[in-house]
């Protein structure tokens, strides 16, 4: 990146790497002493001329192979470990719910470098993640934002039931709630519609992160939004 935003590399590694606590820390995302030696001679990555519709086909060709059982396995071998050891260029960012059963580099058929992710149940937006696809945008330069909510997610469903529940979680619960919209909680739709909701409660969240709406300003990024079909592993735009 070569303008003048503060969002440029240079700048944001000044700044501590947005989200990462430490010049340290952030360090160690580019150090090349800490890379394999092996990758001293191999191809670069890059994502440079990626356009943000692009990298959202890539995803979704992905996916669709995914689901018509002809996966490609892309960069999964040892010659593209050695490509991205000294520097990552994914194309696109995903904010996924942590759920064993929606395993994103599996269900979009993509391999090493190609995807920066992010997890935690029920897909929610908090600073940590905010920092963190700040720093897969603007940093490693991916040029689109997956947020995407999936079926029967237990996240969304403990938070429309509302029950007291232990520890932490409430924290997530209480993210998600705003979501909720007036409706019959008991109607089968009622759920689906929710986590639909959570994913556009989310995508508003990041938007108002100042590092992320530039990027969108300078039409360097889109964040989308999606919904995965745990019984047909398709996933569906919907935003």
């Amino acid at each position: 990146m070569k303008d003048n935003f503060s969002t440029s590399r240079r700048k944001l590694l000044q700044y501590g790497a947005i989200a990462f606590g430490s010049t340290v820390v952030a360090k160690s995302f580019i150090d090349n002493s800490v890379l394999a030696e092996s990758a001293d001679d191999a191809p670069k990555a890059t994502n440079e001329d990626i356009t943000p519709d692009e990298a959202l086909n890539m995803l979704m060709e992905g996916n669709k192979r995914f689901v018509t059982n002809k996966r490609k396995y892309p960069d999964q071998n040892f010659e593209r470990i050695a490509e991205v050891a000294k520097e990552q260029f994914p194309f696109a960012s995903i904010l996924g719910c942590s759920d064993s059963r929606v395993p994103l580099e599996i269900l979009f058929d993509q391999g090493f470098g190609d995807i920066f992710v992010v997890r935690n149940a029920g897909n929610i937006v908090t600073p940590e993640e905010t920092g963190s696809l700040e720093f897969g945008s603007a940093v490693a330069g991916a040029k689109a934002i997956l947020v995407i909510g999936h079926e029967k997610c237990g996240a969304v469903t403990a938070a429309v039931a509302g029950k007291p529940v232990p520890g932490s979680i409430g924290s997530i619960l209480a993210a998600i709630q705003p979501a909720m919209k007036e409706g019959d909680k008991n109607d089968k739709n009622y759920l689906t519609e929710t986590i639909k909701n959570n994913v556009f409660l989310q995508i508003n969240n990041l938007k108002s992160s100042p590092v992320l709406a530039q990027l969108i300003k300078e039409n360097k990024l889109k964040i989308f939004g999606g919904y995965y079909d745990l019984d047909t592993a398709q996933v569906q735009i919907i935003t």
